[in-house]
């Protein structure tokens, strides 16, 4: 209890240096931000909607089997596409998990709400050996 009281403001400093270094990680989650185990689930047995939105030549590389493909920069004009989606999940892949949080704040603020951004992209599903379909 000495120690406590003794060093009572570095203790304090550490939990708070600490607590901000977590808070980005819990509040990206908060966020609906998925890793590639959730995002097989939601996929598996939600029926999940994947919602590639890199550019043509990205996604001509290699995508997640079935997924439906609209640039970023066109989701807002596109929006009708996806009406039937609103109420379902939805997994939201780019290259590295950037363009997507995009697209995903976009769908949200047309009123989707199982929209989840796909931690890392397309990078973090082929680090995980998932398969990846071409064109």
């Amino acid at each position: 209890m000495t120690f406590v009281q003794n060093n009572f403001a570095w203790i304090l400093v550490a939990l708070i240096s600490g607590g901000m270094l977590i808070w980005p990680l819990l509040s990206r989650r908060a966020d609906g931000e998925v890793g590639t185990l959730a995002a097989v689930q939601l996929i598996n047995h939600q029926d999940a909607l994947v919602l590639d939105v890199r550019e043509d030549v990205e996604y001509d590389a290699g995508h997640i089997a079935n997924a439906r493909h609209i640039p970023v920069g066109k989701i807002e004009g596109r929006l009708q596409e996806l009406e039937k989606f609103k109420s379902k999940p939805i997994v939201v892949v780019c290259r590295s998990g950037m363009r997507s949080n995009r697209a995903c704040s976009v769908l949200r603020k047309h009123g989707f709400t199982g929209v989840h951004n796909l931690e890392g992209g397309i990078n973090a599903w082929q680090q995980a050996s998932l398969p990846v379909a071409k064109k």
